[in-house]
């Protein structure tokens, strides 16, 4: 009984932003809990990377080149998926960027790409999405949020007002599709070390202060994350709609 709450045997997953960090991480935990596994990114030879790290481990995925700010290839992408399979279980909006800078520096186009992937990306592929699961009557959205949809960062005015925006998107849109029984929720990951969060770990002293400020002493791994996503995608979550869960090692709670 509880192993199956938690088991996503048969259900199809669409990971954004798959080939590394916590998007690999993420794609990695849906295909070992028994998900097909969709890898959404730029750039297939890093997708491809975690495909075989999939397969390693006796999952299945596939890796799909694509941009999730373009319109068109979030169409093609969501038909492909349900041309195979005749169906969309799970959509993690992980795709994400940052540009960190102070807001006399912030430049029109830094704002639009920001704001493109963070936002744009994940109400336009929950769009499409929420479309297939309606017919299905369930599903399950899962959207990136941050520690900057909850407090301001110096640096990263931008990013958090993104981050802020997917928050309240999560709640407004957990509202709408309740009744088609989908539930739409969020992560909001503390500080992990990954590609888009390396500068803030170039500075030793920075890096120290980002440690001894986090309650459990140390910084996230992707594998911190994976059962969180797995709930948020299992049976075991079924009366969870609108919801940010943080996971950040007790630093907002400190």
């Amino acid at each position: 009984m509880i192993n199956n709450l938690f088991s996503l045997k048969g259900k199809v997953a669409l990971v954004t932003g798959a080939g590394q960090g916590l998007g690999r991480g993420f794609a990695s935990a849906l295909a070992g809990a028994g998900a097909v596994v969709f890898c959404l990114g730029r750039n297939l030879d890093t997708l491809r990377q975690t495909v075989d790290l999939i397969e390693k481990g006796n999952g299945y995925a596939e890796a799909v080149s694509g941009d999730v700010t373009d319109l068109e290839t979030i169409r093609k992408v969501m038909e492909k998926i349900v041309q195979k399979y005749q169906r969309i279980d799970i959509l993690v909006n992980n795709a994400g960027t940052e540009i960190a800078e102070d807001i006399p520096d912030v430049r029109p186009e830094h704002f639009d790409a920001i704001m493109s992937v963070n936002l744009k990306g994940s109400f336009f592929l929950a769009q499409e999405g929420a479309k297939y699961m309606i017919k299905q009557k369930s599903g399950k959205i899962i959207n990136l949020a941050s520690l900057g949809s909850f407090i301001g960062l110096a640096g990263s005015t931008v990013y958090c007002a993104s981050k802020g925006a997917v928050l309240q998107f999560t709640k407004a849109l957990s509202i709408e599709l309740a009744k088609h029984h989908i539930q739409v929720n969020a992560i909001a990951p503390g500080y992990f070390r990954t590609g888009m969060t390396e500068p803030f770990f170039q500075d030793p002293a920075h890096r120290k202060w980002i440690e001894e400020r986090i309650p459990a002493g140390r910084v996230g791994t992707a594998e911190d994350l994976a059962g969180t996503v797995i709930f948020l995608s299992s049976p075991a979550s079924d009366y969870i709609t609108g919801q940010t869960i943080v996971v950040d090692g007790g630093w907002l709670a400190s």
